[in-house]
């Protein structure tokens, strides 16, 4: 699945990969309608998706089975879409059959935020996604603070691209590794994703947009994600830029094993369902007290665990 319009679904044929506009067999509509105590997902196809359909006369076709995913990402879906008549948030399905997440950050215009790249980071844990994270326009940054960052997400053991468009720094590097992979690129509004994207693959050409002067904040630019073949067996999904993320279907007890650096302390907690922030004999907290766990990444937690909303499941 190349991209969703409304009702239109648009699929790459696996040989030709010509795109196919195609619509949702009636059974999908009939199992997904909305009852009160059954819907789950915002989204019943998305891109990513690998499915099976019938060609038209017309040249468009009828989708009659979406296969199994092997991963998706998702989260939870903004409460003036996703709120019910219970008012618990639905989940947001982003793309799937995800070979690579970047979460794209700006060091400025946006400001870096680690509070948001946290989530993010959770948010592809929780999927069982590895992302590489990139700090673009660094030639903005004039005392080098993307530096510390750098260091501070390498040492938990995540990999980081330093980035700069205007001087190219970062995305030689950055497109080696893409090639032979389904690669997602996601991040806030503003912090450049499409226009990396456009000189790595100028034939994208996707549409960029300003920072507004008044909030500081990205534009939205992409309104949908979309899914792209740059060759050599290469795609591109590009998502729309997020104002805030909240990560779906975490309970308190278990946000901690998506901080990969608690994974050395959490099994030595004196209780299994430790939140690791008042309860007695806490590794992690004392392994922060000691310098072990950054205060950054653990404040980050703390934050992230006072948002958890309780996700009914049925």
């Amino acid at each position: 699945m190349s991209r969703v319009e409304s009702k239109d679904y648009y699929v790459l044929e696996n040989v030709s990969l010509k795109e196919i506009r195609c619509v949702l067999r009636g059974k999908f509509k009939k199992d997904f309608a909305l009852k009160k105590d059954k819907l789950f997902l915002t989204d019943i196809a998305v891109v990513g998706d690998k499915v099976k359909f019938e060609l038209n006369d017309d040249g468009t076709g009828i989708i009659f089975e979406i296969l199994l995913r092997e991963n998706y990402l998702s989260r939870k879906a903004p409460k003036i879409r996703g709120a019910s008549y219970r008012g618990e948030r639905l989940e947001q399905i982003i793309a799937a059959n995800i070979d690579r997440v970047f979460i794209v950050t700006s060091i400025a215009e946006p400001n870096f935020n680690n509070k948001t790249v946290d989530r993010f980071l959770v948010a592809c844990e929780s999927s069982g996604l590895k992302p590489i994270i990139i700090i673009n326009k660094v030639d903005l940054d004039e005392h080098q603070q993307h530096f510390k960052w750098k260091n501070l997400y390498s040492d938990i053991g995540y990999e980081v691209i330093v980035t700069s468009k205007k001087n190219g720094t970062g995305l030689d590097e950055l497109k080696s590794k893409l090639p032979e992979n389904k690669n997602l690129f996601w991040g806030q509004s503003g912090v450049g994703k499409s226009s990396i994207l456009n000189a790595i693959y100028p034939q994208l050409n996707l549409k960029t947009g300003e920072i507004s002067n008044y909030t500081s904040k990205g534009t939205h630019t992409t309104v949908t994600s979309n899914l792209f073949f740059v060759g050599e067996n290469t795609f591109i999904i590009d998502t729309p830029g997020v104002r805030e993320i909240d990560p779906y279907g975490i309970r308190k007890e278990d946000l901690g094993h998506y901080f990969i650096e608690f994974a050395d302390y959490i099994h030595q907690c004196r209780f299994n369902t430790c939140t690791h922030q008042h309860e007695p004999g806490c590794a992690v907290v004392e392994a922060v007290n000691k310098g072990l766990i950054t205060e950054e990444r653990y404040d980050s937690y703390l934050r992230i665990l006072d948002t958890i909303e309780e996700d009914i499941n049925f």
